[in-house]
């Protein structure tokens, strides 16, 4: 049995690392989504940056610039374009066109596919909340997360859980443009409840209990609150969590490979 699987599971490791490296390749190729994803966050922190106001400490924000309280945000939204219009457009790409059908016939398999659509999609989130985090202290002196374990736990949970909300949407759109339709109606009022356009601390109190509620609302609160040095709230990590599992898990019940 053992001589029989350890090949297997060779070439599965092997054809997981070709695929990766090919879809990130392709990734690229397309120049609007690294351009959409990693070059609008930062071409809108430089817009912000260049407003003197926002970089005035304001009593309303515990002491910090409006930049700094942008900067979590500026990162949800690479998060919520690279979770909901990128991965599931391609998803469903492949599934019009056959890909994953063609691929349950091969080594590799569908679900390696997936796995390294998963992969590519969550190295890019990473690299573009050092690269924002990084542009920010340097250029425009941004505060850095203070409570830097909390931060990061707190964007480790964002991303599952918009990568989660993404993936069902790829297992329910029949066609890339479908779900291309579908991620765009999600992203804009979910990048509203991140404080795009009202800072959280600026809300009215219903919206901001809505936006709380919000995976991307929790993340930006938890991001601020460790940005001033606290450990964020547990109700907002519990949100985000939930969020991963619950749409994750009707993901994998609903995904089809054709």
């Amino acid at each position: 049995m053992s001589v029989n699987v350890m090949p297997r599971a060779g070439i599965g490791g092997a054809a997981l690392r070709q695929l990766t490296r090919t879809e990130f390749i392709l990734f690229f190729r397309e120049r609007a989504r690294p351009a959409f994803a990693i070059g609008f966050p930062i071409v809108l922190m430089v817009i912000f940056g260049a407003i003197p106001a926002f970089q005035r400490p304001q009593q309303s924000f515990g002491g910090l610039s409006a930049l700094d309280i942008y900067v979590p945000v500026l990162i949800a939204m690479s998060v919520a374009i690279l979770a909901l219009i990128t991965l599931p457009t391609v998803l469903a790409g492949y599934r019009e066109k056959g890909v994953l059908r063609r691929m349950r016939t091969t080594p590799a398999g569908p679900e390696r596919v997936l796995g390294a659509q998963l992969f590519v999609h969550l190295a890019v989130a990473v690299v573009t909340t050092i690269v924002v985090l990084a542009i920010a202290a340097i250029a425009y002196h941004v505060v850095l997360p203070r409570q830097f374990g909390g931060f990061l736990l707190g964007v480790v949970l964002e991303t599952l859980a918009m990568l989660a909300i993404g993936l069902l949407v790829a297992a329910i759109a029949p066609t890339a443009r479908v779900a291309q339709i579908i991620g765009l109606i999600l992203f804009y009022p979910m990048i509203f409840f991140a404080g795009l356009w009202i800072p959280l601390p600026s809300m009215p109190p219903v919206l901001r209990d809505i936006s709380l509620a919000s995976p991307l609302g929790a993340a930006v609160r938890a991001a601020q609150d460790a940005t001033q040095g606290v450990w964020p709230h547990p109700l907002q990590l519990v949100t985000m969590a939930l969020y991963a599992l619950v749409f994750g898990v009707a993901a994998a019940k609903l995904f089809r490979w054709e």
